[in-house]
Parts: structure tokens; C-alpha cells; sequence
């Protein structure tokens, strides 16, 4: 393997337990914040964080600005481009695997002694619609009598413009949120009684392109810091009411969750795939060639248990497909820019990404270990996603959670 990163063989003088998903081939990129003082940057190894702000200020990290670790967000490090997360990558391996420096102690804390941030800053972010199986439920749902995808779907990634303001980091609460849905007479006001969740992986962008640019398809991933995982909470009920004709608004717009860790694409690299055949072949600009895609196993719990596994690399849209087409009318990229997937599904009852599709709109109830039954998510639900990397002859490559638990409408809501 021609990168000394991922060489499976690598240890650390960190202890990472088996099965971990932060092993030394990974290093995942997030801001914590230790008890009693201000946030900082640091990874992800084993069950440990390696403060970099510490490590830098140490002497063990050069060539990049001083202080750049000690920030409440990514974006300083980021906005400094790939060749700079490359060197940094290979400064922390080179840390963390060879002998334990001196007073290294005082740079590590335990993931379990410090609360995680979200981990960049971001100025905008959009949600795709990427996954050809989830779009055709979708479409054979709402339009029975209609061909499942619209005319543009196999042409160009379909996407919306969410609220940035209102995307945190796994652990937060979700509020259930509140607003008009149909009712027989009319329009009704009440907190959703059909709250979903959908299971996505995002991109963060690091450097931007100047406005009136675009960025071409074959060096969009040099724009790509790294993916997260991403659940787009979505209210079906307010949705529906809404979105004709202009799309999604109040049923996206109250929650979107993250995971605190970000991992980077030379971490991944051992886990490209090519993706899945598009027919018809798209226009040049988003034509891509070769491991564009990333073999991703997904898993999401509810309330503790396995309901689904989507498989991420049967994703019909790439990452750099999403940001070539986002960018060709000259919109510009900033840094910390979060783009999310859209729902991940697969094409069996066990790789469904929402509860939408597993409970077919609610006609399919969804059965629990318990014995309790979910059409839609009521108060108190737990819901945790997991992602990670898996293959022979590398090392195991995971996302961490993204999790998040529903509290009831503030206020207990209005009229139901």
C-alpha cells in the first residue's frame, strides 16, 4: 500500500481496542471541548482524543499556522487545502506511531471526559436526492400511476437548499417540531404526528471556488475534505402540505444532525468502488471515471435495535458529481459547506433509509424486538446511526454515531 497511513500493520502507543472505530489507519478530524475550558481541535484514536492544539504548541506538528488547533471549528484548517491536510495526517501517524513523546500524557483526553462540538462551521448546506432506490419508493408511493422518477432524476443530482442554522451534532436533542399539516376540513397547526429520520452521509468542503466559477468534476474531490454521517429529520405530514410547488421548507428546516468526527478521503482511499452504472451516461461535465464511489456499510437502531443497513456505494449521484453540478452556474463553495447525501436505501425491506419506505407511509407498521410497533417516530425514541469501512487486507475505517432523541413539541404543541 503506497500510503504508510493506512498500512494495516501500523500500531500505536495509544491502546485502541479491536473492532475500534478509530484506529491509527483512520484519524478522523473534530472539535471537543475538555471540562472546564474552551474548544480545541483534535482526532479521533481509539477511546482517546489527541488534543492538536496541545501537540502543535508541544512542537510535534509544524508547518502550519500556530493556533490553528485551538479553534472551535475545523475551517482555519481546512480553507488550507489538501496538500496541508496530507502533511498533517501523516505528522499525526508519525506521533501516534512511533515512540510516545514526552508529556505526551497531558495531550490525550478520553472520549467519555469531553463533549463534542459540531465539529465545522457552516455557511450553507444542501441535501441531495442521490439514491436510486429511495427515490423510486418515493415516486411509486405518491405517484401510482406515474412513472416512479421524473423525467430529470438519471440526468443531474436533484437537491434542496436546507438551514444551516439549524444542523447540530450528534447527542443533541430533537425537538418535535410544530406547523401546518392536511386535515379533513382543511389545514390543521400541531406539533407532526409523522416524524421521520433519514440516513445520509455528508461532505464537508474545505477549499471554496470565487463566485462566477465552477468546479469541474475531476478535482472536485480536491474541494472534499472528508464525509460525516448525516440524519436529515424530516416531517412527513408538514412536508407533504408544503412542498408543492417550490420543495421542502418548515418539514426539513427544525433538525439536521451530524457526527462529531469527520473522515478524511485519504483515510478512505483503501475502500474506493466504482459506482453504479448510470444510464443514460450524464453530460460531460458530470462524467466521472473510475473508484469514484466509497463502500460504505451503514447501520441505523432504533431505541437500541437494528431496523436497516443501507449500503452507501449503490449511491446513483457520487460526491463529486453532487459538487460539479452544484457549482456549474457559477455558485461559490465556502469553507465548512455541508452536503448531504439524501436518503440511503438499498433495494431489499432490510436496507430501507427512512421510515417512510420500511413502513410504506405508515400502511406497514414496523415490528420491534418488544413487541412495540413504529409507523412514524413518537417522543422519547432513540436514534443512532453508524457507518464504517470494511475489507480484506485493510484496516477497519469508522464514523463513530450520530445519534439523536426526540423530546415533545415546545410548549406541548397546539391543535393535534
Amino acid at each position: 500500500m503506497s500510503d504508510p497511513t493506512l498500512d494495516p500493520r501500523l500500531g500505536s502507543w495509544v491502546p485502541v481496542p479491536e473492532g475500534s472505530d478509530f484506529p491509527i489507519q483512520n484519524l478522523p478530524y473534530g472539535v471537543f471541548r475538555p471540562s472546564g475550558d474552551t474548544p480545541r481541535v483534535g482526532v479521533a484514536i481509539g477511546e482517546h482524543v489527541l488534543d492538536l492544539a496541545a501537540a502543535q504548541a508541544a512542537g510535534a506538528i509544524d508547518e502550519l499556522p500556530q493556533g490553528i488547533f485551538a479553534a472551535p471549528a475545523l475551517n482555519r484548517f481546512m480553507a488550507l487545502g489538501r496538500r496541508a491536510w496530507r502533511r498533517n495526517r501523516e505528522q499525526v501517524s508519525a506521533v501516534l506511531a512511533g515512540d510516545r513523546p514526552d508529556g505526551a500524557e497531558a495531550w490525550l483526553h478520553r472520549q467519555e471526559d469531553v463533549a463534542m462540538e459540531r465539529p465545522v462551521e457552516i455557511g450553507d448546506y444542501v441535501d441531495f436526492y442521490s439514491s436510486l432506490h429511495h427515490a423510486t419508493n418515493v415516486g411509486m408511493m405518491f405517484r401510482p400511476d406515474a412513472e416512479p422518477l421524473l423525467p430529470n432524476w438519471r440526468h443531474l443530482p436533484v437537491a434542496y437548499h436546507g438551514r444551516a442554522s439549524s444542523v447540530v451534532v450528534s447527542g443533541a436533542p430533537v425537538v418535535r417540531p410544530s406547523g401546518q399539516r392536511s386535515g379533513p376540513d382543511g389545514p390543521v397547526f400541531g406539533p407532526t404526528v409523522r416524524l421521520d429520520i433519514e440516513m445520509e452521509v455528508g461532505f464537508v468542503t474545505g477549499v471554496g471556488n470565487p463566485l462566477g466559477t465552477s468546479i469541474p468534476v475531476g478535482s472536485a474531490e480536491d474541494h472534499i475534505f472528508g464525509l460525516c454521517l448525516v440524519n436529515d429529520w424530516s416531517a412527513r405530514d408538514i412536508q407533504a402540505w408544503e412542498y408543492q410547488p417550490l420543495g421542502p421548507f418548515l418539514g426539513k428546516s427544525f433538525a439536521t444532525t451530524m457526527s462529531p468526527w469527520i473522515v478524511t478521503l485519504d483515510a478512505l482511499a483503501p475502500f474506493r468502488v466504482a459506482p453504479p452504472p448510470q444510464d443514460p451516461a450524464p453530460l460531460d461535465y458530470l462524467a466521472v471515471d473510475g473508484d469514484a464511489a466509497f463502500d460504505l456499510q451503514l447501520e441505523i437502531r432504533l431505541n437500541g435495535e437494528v431496523v436497516s443497513r443501507p449500503p452507501f456505494r449503490e449511491m446513483y449521484w457520487t460526491a463529486a458529481q453532487q459538487l460539479a453540478h452544484a457549482t456549474v452556474n457559477g455558485t461559490n463553495v465556502r469553507t465548512g459547506d455541508l452536503y448531504a447525501s439524501g436518503t440511503v436505501s438499498g433495494e431489499t425491506p432490510d436496507t430501507l433509509g427512512c421510515l417512510l419506505e420500511m413502513t410504506w407511509n405508515g400502511a406497514r407498521p414496523l415490528s420491534l424486538a418488544g413487541g412495540e410497533q413504529r409507523t412514524y417516530l413518537e417522543d422519547g425514541d432513540e436514534v443512532v446511526l453508524r457507518g464504517w469501512c470494511e475489507r480484506d487486507g485493510a484496516t477497519r475505517i469508522g464514523f463513530g454515531e450520530c445519534a439523536g432523541t426526540v423530546v415533545p413539541a415546545y410548549g406541548g404543541g397546539g391543535e393535534t
